[in-house]
């Protein structure tokens, strides 16, 4: 008898230890889903190099299965889990890792690309200059440049573009719009034309 109770000690010890092992991992993943905003200013001049591009496995470009009704060639942006989907089959897409300005988190709904972009010329806005005076009022494009290899415009106020900080894919900076490293704006900037639908999602997809 006394060997069955301890035995059922034991039990309950094993039990808790996973329900609690459970809920650490369940609240690091809603804390990862939450906004944190990087105090990283702009950094132009700065070329990243092949590693620092080297993302976690997490945000690295990969094909994925994804339910939606939109149709195929949409671009999708999950500003929640900071996720761009490119739908490029039935029940398919290619899942690029993202980072999210502030002004992303503004507004929700459909958009289209305007213009497209090699190696777009950079300026800062009002809020960086604020933040950071000693910024040049201008860049050409280039390596080094904050707008990166590449550029999607989507109207006179959004764009998805290229990064010189690939640390800041899967988090929310300061300041700027969607950006990705160069290496996946460059492969989806191939993919996509101007007129391509672009929704931008604020709530997580049930």
């Amino acid at each position: 008898m006394s060997r069955l109770r301890n035995l059922g000690k034991l039990r309950s010890l094993i039990s808790g230890i996973l329900i609690g092992a459970l809920a650490v991992v369940i609240a690091g993943d809603c804390a990862d889903a939450q906004p944190r905003e990087l105090a990283i200013g702009e950094q132009p001049g700065v070329v990243p190099s092949p590693r620092d591009e080297q993302l976690s496995a997490a945000y690295q470009r990969q094909a994925v299965f994804y339910r939606t009704n939109e149709p195929l060639g949409t671009i999708i942006v999950d500003v929640v889990y900071r996720y761009l989907y490119f739908v490029n089959e039935s029940g398919r897409a290619i899942r690029y890792g993202i980072g999210v300005g502030r002004a992303g988190f503004e507004w929700q709904g459909l958009l289209r690309v305007s213009r497209k972009a090699e190696w777009p010329d950079w300026s800062p806005s009002p809020e960086v200059l604020r933040r950071q005076p000693q910024l040049p009022r201008s860049m050409r494009g280039g390596p080094g440049n904050p707008f990166g290899a590449r550029a999607l415009y989507l109207g006179p106020d959004y764009m998805i573009h290229g990064t010189n900080q690939p640390q800041t894919i899967g988090n929310v900076v300061f300041a700027g719009c969607y950006r990705m490293t160069n290496a996946d704006i460059t492969d989806l900037y191939g993919r996509v034309g101007v007129g391509t639908k672009v929704v931008v999602r604020q709530r997580p997809t049930l």
